[in-house]
């Protein structure tokens, strides 16, 4: 018996022991939600096991009822206690599901603190590439490949995106997995509360480098993130369209890059597909394509308000020669 807990003492085990509340939340309902589903499978078990013990072929001092068919009791017993623990996890999956959606705002740091309304909220937008991680900060005007850093106790807001398949963005010690997806925009919100050195990675399959689509998160303190960030600056490499463009090109174990500068709106551009000179962006598309909706449509209306006036006039009306 002791077998199975020598191999599992080995896994790595951040996902019940994360560094994040978001991520706490949830370990914390996988918990409950074992304990309840436990409270139903150890008594079935125990009682399987009691009964074919105490009705076994060699026990002769067992009833033998074969004109039983019903108990009350039992009926309550084992209808009952299921539909209870099927509300109370209704409850609690009807509550977390809004307290820990992805989309919305933080409104504490973790259990004992509140968020203040004057903190802001660091942004980071994220691109799921072939086969790296893309991570720009538009307020610092910086980005980096398959290296993120955020400073704990302060709440981070995602952006994310994929540039041609989909893929899952995930750090099991900061928050739940959402999907990066082409021509999307997904959000996701967390917050680090203990400094350290964290993998991310994507979940979900995307083609040949999938295994090796993975990063680091660093979670520093403020002065140590504030140094971070004038390391990245301090590099050589600017992020624009051109740039971008390359850097999207297939690739394996890309190590980290920094970019000291980044394009303005170029995340937008991705997610509009519209990164490429002279291309256009769907927005303008869509925005084109709306306006020529609403104007056939309004010829439409005129030629059907015109067919209908020419219908309704008078018989009597009509000149003849």
């Amino acid at each position: 018996m002791l077998a199975p807990a020598g191999l599992l003492a080995a896994c790595n085990t951040i996902v019940m022991n994360p560094a994040g509340d978001i991520a706490n939340q949830q370990a914390n309902l996988i918990v409950v939600s074992t304990v309840l589903m436990l409270l139903i499978i150890v008594p079935v078990i125990a009682l399987t096991i009691l009964f074919a013990w105490r009705y076994r072929k060699s026990n002769t001092s067992a009833p033998y009822k074969p004109e039983w068919d019903h108990s009350t009791r039992l009926e309550l017993l084992i209808w009952g206690a299921p539909l209870l623990i099927i509300i109370a996890r209704g409850l609690i999956t009807w509550i977390s599901t809004h307290l820990l959606d992805p989309y919305r705002p933080l409104h504490r740091l973790d259990s004992e603190r509140p968020i203040a309304a004057n903190t802001k909220v660091l942004e980071v937008e994220v691109v799921a590439l072939d086969w790296k991680w893309l991570f720009i900060y538009p307020e610092l005007g910086i980005a980096t490949v398959n290296e993120l850093a955020t400073p704990v106790d302060v709440p981070v807001r995602f952006k994310i995106t994929a540039s041609t398949v989909m893929n899952s963005f995930y750090i099991p010690a900061m928050a739940g997995q959402i999907y990066a997806m082409p021509s999307m925009q997904t959000t996701l919100h967390g917050v680090m509360n203990k400094t350290g050195v964290y993998d991310g990675f994507s979940a979900n399959y995307s083609g040949a480098g999938f295994s090796n689509m993975r990063f680091k998160l660093h979670a520093l303190d403020q002065a140590g993130f504030d140094a971070w960030v004038a390391k990245v600056k301090t590099g050589n490499g600017a992020l624009d369209r051109g740039t971008y463009l390359a850097l999207e090109k297939p690739t394996i174990k890309d190590a980290p890059r920094y970019f000291k500068s980044v394009e303005a709106q170029l995340f937008d551009a991705v997610v509009n597909r519209c990164v490429e000179p002279g291309s256009v962006c769907m927005t303008q598309q869509m925005h084109a394509d709306a306006h020529r909706h609403a104007g056939a449509t309004v010829e439409h209306q005129l030629a059907v308000a015109s067919k209908q006036e020419i219908c309704t006039t008078p018989i009597n009306s009509v000149k003849t020669n």
